[in-house]
This record gives C-alpha cells, structure tokens and sequence, in this order.
C-alpha cells in the first residue's frame, strides 16, 4: 500500500514530505501550549524542531504507519498529519491513527473532510471491509470524535499497552463496509456549504444528519 493524494474541498490529504511540511508542521504544533496535544501520542512534545524533523523523516519512510499530512487550502500549509496502520490486506482491514491537528486545523470543515476522504478511500478504492479507530480510553476527545464520525464502539481493551511508561487501556471503534453508504451521506451531507451560515456556524450537526 502506497501512501495517496486525496484532495477535497477544504483540505488535501497528501503523502508526508519533511522537506516540504515540516516547518509549517512545526509552527502549528510547537510550544508548551501545545503540549496537550502530544498527551497520548507515543512520541513528543519535542523541545526543539531539529528532534521534531528527525522524528518526521522517520515517519516518511514508514510503510505502517503510513503517514499523510493535512493541508489547508486557504493557507496552502500542512496544518496536521493522520496515517493508514495495522494494514492487513488480506482481511481488508486497516486502523486510523496518529492523527495530529494543529488548533488551525481542530472543530474546522477541514478537520472532518480528511477523515471522510480517508474513510471514502479506504471502502470505495481499496475495497476494505473494516476501519478502525482506537484510542486511549482516557481520551475523551478522541472517543468523541469516533462517535461523531460514525464509528461504533466495541469495547475496551484492558492493559493493552504501556505508552510513556504509563499503562494504557485501548479504546475500540469499527466502521464496516455496509454502514459507509450512509455515514458518507451524513458527512457530505454536513460538509455542504449550505449547511453553514454566513459566519461559518453550522445548521445542523453531523450527528443529526446521520439520525
């Protein structure tokens, strides 16, 4: 599996290049107040962007995780980073993970649509018949964003692992091929311009559409 250029109305997902993404990835996430937004990945904060740029290179030859970067369209600058994981194409499965969004990118349009061409990528071109999604089961926001999103919850997986020298129960979540159809509908459906109003507040949510 390759890594893809995926382009929407708001945003780009596009293969990791630190040459090219690495400094607007910087700027966007560097600094002790984004320290949170490193709390339950594996890797970082990073003090100072040459241990950021290692840590990217690294990512850029990785085959699973495959890693992607997020990019803007008003702004033309990398403002966050996703990859495909655990990818198993002999059972058509495959997890999204690592996801990291600079607050540019967080409770925007584009933060939604990247997850929606990932997810259209996965069902409708590779043919898969099962995405996941997991996540520390401490982070609330990331069980969220699943729900949100239409994946549903399967359980928690106890101790499963030690991240940062803390234990970490895993959260799991699961979108099959036969409910895409319509959580695609519900998220083209919320992504509509027309769903926003002249100040860019939203009609209705992407969970009404999906009810």
């Amino acid at each position: 599996m390759n890594a893809v250029t995926l382009t929407g109305r708001y945003v780009t997902v596009e293969p990791l290049n630190p040459a090219a993404h690495g400094t607007a990835l910087w700027e966007g996430i560097s600094g002790s107040k984004n320290d949170d937004l490193w709390r339950y990945l594996p890797e970082g904060p990073f003090a100072v962007q040459e241990d950021f740029e290692r840590d990217l290179e690294d990512k850029a030859v990785s085959k699973d995780p495959l890693f992607h970067v997020i990019t803007d369209h008003v702004s033309g600058r990398a403002v966050g980073r996703t990859s495909y994981m655990r990818i198993e194409p002999k059972h058509r499965c495959l997890e999204v993970g690592s996801i990291l969004y600079s607050p540019a990118l967080q409770r925007t349009r584009g933060a939604t649509e990247a997850m929606y061409l990932m997810a259209r990528h996965v069902f409708e071109t590779l043919g898969y018949r099962r995405y996941e999604w997991k996540c520390n089961a401490l982070n609330e926001a990331s069980r969220r964003s699943a729900l949100r999103l239409g994946f549903s919850f399967e359980g928690i997986f106890r101790q499963h692992m030690i991240v940062k020298g803390q234990n970490r129960d895993t959260a799991w979540f699961s979108m099959l091929d036969h409910e895409w159809p319509s959580r695609k509908q519900a998220m083209e459906n919320w992504l509509d311009p027309a769903n926003f109003d002249a100040n860019g507040a939203q009609q209705r949510s992407l969970t009404d559409f999906r009810d």
